[in-house]
């Protein structure tokens, strides 16, 4: 983002639980491009990996204690979070992920220009009376978002589809191109997998170790997996609420990476980067590996297809939930080293031309200059912007 793409004089509020994975990815990535740009940037969000990370950039952290879901905590969560509202003084509020969305909205009641960023609907986490509870509540608070930003059209898409009324704009996740790049895969993988035989086929899932991002689905997938390759290995890098009771299930083929502050060698070490999610907006992780010229096998849930190249889904996109057809693909991709060079080649390509985080950083300062009424930012590339007014 360039100095001119909005007033520097704008004082942004950035509200983000959780404070981890992908979403504490995207926030970082847009307070570095906002700070750089001269904004005064704040981010309240709880303690944990993101808060120090976000000073070392320079930004104003302030605390703000609240748990992951909502629960009882939520009315002294609101009001916590009001009295930062008030303290800073924003111009702008940017909400992040369905919990600081909700109280977000809550404490502002569109008072302020507020734009809210799902990052994966909070109706589809959930099942039954809670689902409808949740998607009520999101079609209520779509009247104290000024704007919506949804990371893939696709989760648009399910936004219109079941009824949520918002003015849409659809900004695609990127990366750091000079963070993800190739390397020579011997080297890193003896490095951090000593006592892995180095010809043995490498599969790779990075993500939260929780229900949505789907290793559960992909341990089911790995003996089936184990039958055609017989030498193969399993790594998954993560922590999370779900890592007993996949270590239960787990085969010796299987290694637990726990929660890594770099996940970039883990993808260079890789023949082949597995993300079998249940939902998603649009994930990081395939974005990255593939940045890394590493193939990658997705769910076909929000954001999958928009990530991959053209042509690409027939070789590298799987129905969700499904660790048969899930297995089918993840050997033949290990049988076939020539095919996976071919599509990390392609993947490489796609990502540095339409996921560039300078291009997610520039639409989304143009959504803020919509917002705010601003005359001196350039228009975003139309192929990284895109916004339907309802």
């Amino acid at each position: 983002m360039h100095q001119s793409s909005t007033d520097p004089r704008t004082r942004v509020l950035h509200l983000t639980q959780p404070v981890d994975g992908g979403v504490a990815r995207v926030v970082t990535d847009l307070v570095r491009a906002q700070l750089t740009a001269g904004l005064h940037v704040t981010v309240a969000c709880p303690d944990g990996p993101l808060a120090p990370a976000l000073r070392g950039l320079g930004a104003d952290v302030r605390q703000w204690q609240a748990t992951r879901s909502p629960g009882p905590t939520l009315v002294s969560e609101v009001r916590r979070l009001a009295r930062v509202v008030e303290d800073v003084g924003p111009d702008l509020v940017h909400a992040h992920s369905a919990k600081a969305g909700l109280a977000g909205r809550l404490a502002v009641r569109g008072r302020i220009p507020t734009v809210f960023q799902p990052h994966a609907w909070s109706f589809e986490a959930v099942g039954g009376v809670t689902s409808a509870l949740a998607l009520r509540w999101e079609r209520e608070g779509a009247r104290w978002a000024h704007r919506v930003v949804c990371v893939s059209a696709a989760e648009r898409a399910t936004g219109v589809r079941a009824g949520i009324a918002g003015r849409w704009h659809v900004v695609p996740n990127g990366i750091e191109p000079a963070r993800f790049h190739p390397a020579a895969v011997d080297t890193v993988r003896a490095a951090l997998l000593p006592e892995v035989d180095p010809a043995a086929p490498l599969v790779v899932c990075v993500g939260r170790l929780c229900r949505q991002k789907g290793q559960d689905i992909l341990l089911r997938a790995w003996d089936t997996v184990l039958r055609r390759v017989p030498k193969a290995r399993l790594v998954l890098v993560g922590d999370g609420p779900d890592v007993a009771r996949l270590r239960t299930r787990a085969p010796e083929s299987v290694l637990f990476a726990g929660a890594v502050t770099d996940t970039v060698p883990w993808y260079q070490a890789a023949d082949l980067v597995v993300l079998p999610s249940r939902w998603e907006g649009m994930a990081l992780a395939p974005l990255e590996a593939m940045a890394c010229g590493r193939p990658v096998v997705v769910t076909d849930v929000n954001g999958a297809r928009e990530s991959l190249p053209p042509g690409l889904a027939p070789r590298c996109l799987v129905p969700p939930g499904n660790p048969a057809v899930l297995a089918g693909f993840v050997a033949e991709l290990l049988l076939d080293p020539l095919l996976r060079e071919s599509l990390g080649h392609q993947g490489r390509r796609h990502v540095l031309s339409t996921h560039d985080v300078r291009h997610t950083a520039e639409a989304v300062a143009g959504v803020y200059r919509e917002l705010l009424g601003g005359k001196r930012a350039p228009v975003a590339p139309t192929e990284y912007r895109e916004s339907i007014h309802s």
